[in-house]
C-alpha cells in the first residue's frame, strides 16, 4: 500500500492577499512532515498528530499558536484525533494554555479509559501527564487580538460571524499497513461564547476514521458539520459506492440545502483514493503520495512538485 497524507488548513472566507502564500506553504510543511513519518514506516495515526502539531505551532493557523480569541479575549482550544485500525478515539475541548491539543487528545485516547475530556479536567490530565502548561498570552497573536475588537464592534458578543472564520486544522492518512486516522484541532470561532464547543472534538462531525472505509476531517460552521455528522456522513457515501469526490460533494452540498452551512472536507479513502472539496471562498489544502506534492488554496488550483 502506498502511504498517503492530506492536510487542510481551514475553509474560509475573506483571506488577506498577503496571507496566502503563507498559508499554502504552512500546508505544505505539514504534509511533508506527516508524509515523512508514513515513509519511514510510521502508522497513519502518528503522520496526522504530527503534522497537525506543524499546523498548531504556526500562527498563522486557526490553531494552538494561531487560534482565534473567544467573547472573552481568551484561546479556547478543541481537538479530536482517532484510529482506524480499531475506531479508538480522544479528544479536548474548552482547554486553555496547551501548546498542543491535538497531543493532549491522543494521550486521553491512549491513557484513558475515555473519549473526551473538557476544560477544567483536560488540564488536571494534561498535568499529570507532565504536558507542559504555557501563559495563555503566548497562543494570542496581535492580528487575532485586532480581529476581536473589529468583530466586537460589528457583531453582538454572543453572535459571532462563521464566514470571517479563519477555519480549523486537520489531516487524514493512510499508511503502508492500509490502516487510516484523522486528526482535526481549532481555535473555534472568533468571539465566540465562553465555553462555546463546535465540531472539531466531537468523533463523527469534526472526523471519523475506520481502515474498512477512510478517513475524513473536516472544517468550517461547527454547529452545521454537528447537525448533520459531516464525517461519519461521508463515509457512509463511500460505503455506498460513492467516489471520495463524490461522497464529499454530495454531504457538503447536504449540509448547505438544508442548514445553510459551509465548510471543507479531506477525505482519504482505504485504497488510497483521495479528496479535498469545500463550499466556502477557499481552503488551504496540500497531499503528498509516491513522493509528490500537490497542495492549493482557491477552486481549480493545483500546484506540484516533487519531494528531494
Amino acid at each position: 500500500m502506498n502511504p498517503v497524507i492530506l492536510v487542510h488548513g481551514g475553509a474560509s472566507s475573506d483571506i488577506p492577499e498577503d496571507l496566502e502564500e503563507r498559508l499554502r506553504q504552512g500546508v505544505v510543511r505539514a504534509a511533508t512532515a506527516g508524509y515523512k513519518v508514513l515513509k519511514e514506516g510510521g502508522r497513519a495515526l502518528d503522520a496526522v498528530e504530527a503534522a497537525v502539531t506543524v499546523l498548531e505551532d504556526d500562527p498563522e493557523f486557526n490553531a494552538g499558536h494561531g487560534a482565534v480569541l473567544n467573547a472573552a479575549g481568551n484561546v479556547e482550544m478543541d481537538a479530536s484525533i482517532m484510529d482506524g485500525r480499531d475506531l479508538s478515539s480522544g479528544a479536548v475541548c474548552a482547554v486553555r494554555c496547551i501548546a498542543n491539543p491535538i497531543q493532549l487528545a491522543r494521550l486521553v485516547m491512549e491513557k484513558t479509559p475515555h473519549c473526551l475530556l473538557t476544560s477544567h479536567g483536560a488540564a488536571q490530565f494534561a498535568c499529570a501527564m507532565g504536558v507542559p502548561v504555557i501563559p495563555g498570552e503566548q497562543l494570542i497573536t496581535e492580528r487575532n487580538r485586532q480581529d476581536l475588537e473589529k468583530e466586537k464592534q460589528k457583531t453582538d458578543a454572543e453572535t459571532p460571524s462563521p464566514q470571517k472564520n479563519q477555519g480549523t486544522v486537520g489531516a487524514v492518512a493512510l499508511d503502508s499497513n492500509g490502516d487510516v486516522a484523522y486528526a482535526t484541532s481549532t481555535g473555534g470561532l472568533m468571539n465566540k461564547m465562553v465555553g462555546r464547543i463546535g465540531d472539531s472534538p466531537c468523533v463523527g462531525s469534526g472526523g471519523y476514521a475506520d481502515s474498512t472505509m477512510g478517513a475524513v476531517s473536516t472544517t468550517g460552521h461547527g454547529e452545521s458539520i454537528l447537525k448533520v455528522s459531516l464525517a461519519r456522513l461521508i463515509l457512509f457515501h463511500v460505503q455506498q459506492g460513492k467516489t471520495v469526490g463524490e461522497a464529499a460533494e454530495t454531504s457538503l452540498g447536504y449540509m448547505k440545502s438544508k442548514v445553510k452551512g459551509e465548510g471543507g472536507v479531506i477525505v482519504v479513502s482505504s485504497t488510497g483514493d483521495w479528496a479535498a472539496k469545500w463550499t466556502t471562498e477557499s481552503m488551504p489544502w496540500a497531499a503528498v503520495q509516491n513522493g509528490k506534492v500537490q497542495f492549493g488554496l482557491h477552486r481549480d488550483e493545483t500546484r506540484t512538485f516533487s519531494l528531494p
